[in-house]
């Protein structure tokens, strides 16, 4: 059995980052009570994360089916800015994530598995039949509609701190330019 940091409702699940933009970290944080947890994932996670939650909300807003009230954007007054809590300390690095929507509870429901070598499939094995080993511990978080919301609108604040997209190829810009492939490799500067 794996061992499960729930979180039914969290008081704060926030995304942050430590270090500098080109270089920073990215964690989830959950924290109810004295209960602290943190973990590390990749800015191309948090981001899918974030959005997935977006639609998702989005979805169940437009539901016939659904009887939820469901905001359209965060409401005032969830917004979050605060820092992430000290100690970070990562409990594991993420791996898959799932996400889903309780209309019983009427929560979103995020289920984060640690990376796992294990789970990695190389090309070769695509075809092939293949059962993901058993986590030996998850973060399982439940929000409610608007704290959810009042993440994805974080998470993108947190996402647009790091270093300045290209207008022409996408990629990060660093303070000492880039070398732009829709450019021919003319090296532009920061818009």
């Amino acid at each position: 059995m794996p061992v499960v940091h729930a979180f039914d409702p969290p008081e704060r699940f926030v995304t942050g980052t430590v270090g500098e933009p080109g270089s920073r970290t990215f964690f989830l944080q959950a924290r109810s009570g004295s209960r602290l947890i943190s973990v590390s994932l990749e800015k191309q996670q948090v981001a899918a994360l974030a959005e997935r939650v977006d639609e998702l909300l989005d979805e169940v807003m437009e539901s016939d089916t659904s009887t939820a009230v469901i905001p359209a954007v965060a409401p005032l007054g969830l917004e979050d800015a605060a820092p992430l809590e000290q100690p970070i300390d990562e409990e594991f690095r993420a791996g898959t994530m799932t996400l889903s929507w309780d209309p019983d509870a009427e929560r979103i429901v995020i289920e984060v598995f640690p990376y796992s070598e294990a789970a990695v499939v190389s090309p070769e094995q695509v075809d092939q039949d293949f059962e993901e080993p058993d986590p030996e511990e998850m973060l399982l978080v439940r929000l409610e509609a608007g704290p959810a919301r009042a993440f994805v609108q974080r998470t993108a604040q947190v996402i647009e701190a790091g270093r300045p997209s290209c207008p022409f190829c996408g990629n990060p810009i660093d303070p000492e330019g880039h070398l732009c492939v829709r450019a021919n490799g003319f090296r532009r500067r920061e818009p």
